[in-house]
């Protein structure tokens, strides 16, 4: 195989954090190669498909904070590529009104000064018709919040990051990495080295850090993506002002259940269960577990009475999930020319471009614009291998 002439950095996966993090490195005259082992555009990890949630509407103070930025940032590539990519809809956000969760998020909106609309029980259905509040919850609005373009999302800075003199290469499949003070990676269709290496690998993140001595505690999930038909077509509509929505401890389920308002398919609302079953990310559609699919009929019969309790299409997507639910934002313990994106846990693409920032300035050496000891690897001293 040949090798190429060095780069500064390799990035090895263009999903929406990898092509985020490669674009940081060219706008800072890094010479970056993006490596993606599929053809690209693709459905088979986790940042494909049209809508996302975006939102500062968390119960974890760090992340309402971190959110600031990357609507900045957001609307900045916006700009640049001149195209619309967030849709400000509003979240609805409903639980258990004394539960600790539902109150979390309620005070991590309060305490960072986020726009929001309490909405008492007995005014609900004026504001939010064709939806039954559970009795006891409580609901409110982050009127902030709305829906990511995600495929127009990946393609803007997919474009930004080539305009910019970087350079992709899709269909490359890593066979090897080798540390050093130049990084050797191995692929199908070339051997390419460079100063520093991200890992933004997504649900095969450990098989590459199986080449670097490394295995962190990531879980590769199935989800199933279901689209549920409106029995009056517009009753759920983007159109109509319907805002995303997020459910917190219901009945049905352990997991918290979301939605968008219909609008990537006429007629069809995006509603999902935030969890799903293991799975081999090379092996995701011999998963065909629809547990999750039952909650969430039991839970639309319940409080989305105008959808039609069967899903009318089902996609596929991962999630590569962390104990707690938090990022791997870090370098590689011993090789620290390595740095390592991971475990975003379903929760991650709209915090893109503030990833890629952090795991930019990470790679060149610069002190992290936030405190990122949530995200840290030695959480979890546990799954470091004894010869680190």
């Amino acid at each position: 195989m040949s090798t190429e002439g060095d780069y500064d950095c390799i990035v090895i996966g263009a999903g929406v954090q990898g092509s985020f993090t490669a674009y940081q490195l060219a706008k800072k005259k890094q010479r970056t190669l993006l490596l993606e082992q599929f053809v690209l555009p693709h459905t088979r990890g986790s940042s494909h498909g049209q809508t996302r949630i975006i939102r500062k509407a968390y119960d974890q103070d760090y992340y309402t904070v971190m959110m600031e930025e990357c609507y900045r940032l957001w609307a900045e590539l916006e700009e640049e590529a001149s195209i619309k990519l967030v849709r400000q809809t509003g979240l609805l956000v409903m639980g258990p009104e004394n539960s600790s969760q539902y109150q979390a998020v309620k005070n991590t909106l309060q305490k960072n000064r986020v726009p929001m609309v309490i909405l008492p029980p007995e005014e609900f259905s004026k504001h939010i018709p064709n939806v039954n509040l559970s009795e006891g919850d409580g609901a409110l609005v982050d009127t902030t919040a709305g829906v990511l373009f995600a495929d127009r999302a990946l393609r803007a800075v997919q474009g930004q990051f080539l305009k910019l003199g970087g350079i992709i290469k899709d269909g490359q499949k890593v066979s090897d990495i080798k540390p050093g003070a130049l990084v050797t990676v191995t692929a199908s269709g070339g051997v390419y080295r460079a100063k520093n290496l991200v890992l933004t690998a997504g649900s095969w993140t450990n098989g590459m850090l199986s080449y670097i001595g490394l295995q962190l505690p990531l879980k590769v999930l199935k989800i199933n993506v279901c689209y549920w038909k409106e029995k009056v077509p517009g009753s759920y509509n983007v159109q109509q002002r319907f805002p995303a929505f997020l459910q917190v401890e219901c009945p049905e389920g352990k997991h918290h259940i979301y939605g968008l308002p219909s609008n990537e398919y006429p007629g069809l609302m995006k509603v999902c269960y935030h969890a799903g079953s293991e799975t081999h990310p090379d092996m995701r559609d011999r998963q065909s577990d629809r547990s999750d699919i039952d909650i969430l009929k039991r839970y639309l019969t319940r409080c989305f009475p105008g959808l039609d309790p069967e899903p009318a299409v089902v996609e596929s997507c991962m999630y590569t999930v962390t104990p707690d639910e938090d990022f791997v934002l870090d370098c590689h313990p011993i090789h620290n020319n390595i740095v390592i994106g991971a475990g975003f846990s379903g929760h991650g693409f709209k915090f893109g471009p503030l990833i890629g920032k952090l795991l930019c300035e990470l790679s060149l050496g610069e002190v992290p614009s936030y405190d990122l000891s949530p995200f840290r690897i030695r959480r979890f001293p546990e799954h470091l291998k004894p010869s680190l």
